[in-house]
């Protein structure tokens, strides 16, 4: 296997927002406190999950 190198900017992000997401959900209704503001939270972790995961693809 080659080296992937992570971009650990990247990274860094994508746990902050993930927390913060996890910090807004309410487990005992299953609802978010602020429902628009995590939709925002929800787009940008799943693009930043997508970029975090090609470009390690693209080393290949």
């Amino acid at each position: 296997m080659k080296n992937q190198k992570i971009s650990f900017p990247l990274l860094i992000i994508i746990i902050i927002i993930g927390s913060g997401l996890y910090k807004d959900f309410d487990f005992a209704t299953l609802t978010f406190k602020r429902p628009y503001l995590d939709i925002v939270y929800g787009i940008s972790l799943i693009a930043g999950l997508y970029f975090l995961f090609k470009g390690k693809k693209e080393n290949e």
